[in-house]
């Protein structure tokens, strides 16, 4: 009697298919129009400047695509006609809504 022939089990398709290593998430923001070389990426993580969030996989970072695309889109501001106007919508959003309940 021969031995069957050993089959491998597929994996099945796991969280990190929808997660980017800094290389894959610098192309994916260029393509979103955000130039962020993948060292730009590591030093906004080291120093907390803003970048888009990741996670941490047995000390590899990650970039959840969710997270990413949400983040890149944060960063596109709404179109306007001179800087007076950005920098007016900016404070807009700042601002915290004020309640006028009694």
């Amino acid at each position: 009697m021969t031995p069957e022939p050993h089959e491998e089990t597929p994996i099945a398709p796991g969280p990190l298919e929808d997660h980017l290593t800094r290389a894959e998430a610098s192309a994916f923001l260029e393509r979103k129009g955000i130039r962020m070389k993948a060292t730009t990426l590591a030093r906004a993580y080291s120093t907390g400047s803003g970048g888009p969030p990741c996670r941490h996989i047995r000390n590899k970072p990650y970039y959840p695509l969710d997270l990413l695309t949400a983040w890149a889109e944060a960063q596109i501001t709404a179109p306007v006609t001179s800087s007076s106007e950005r920098q007016r919508l900016k404070r807009e959003a700042r601002r915290p809504e004020t309640s006028h309940a009694r």
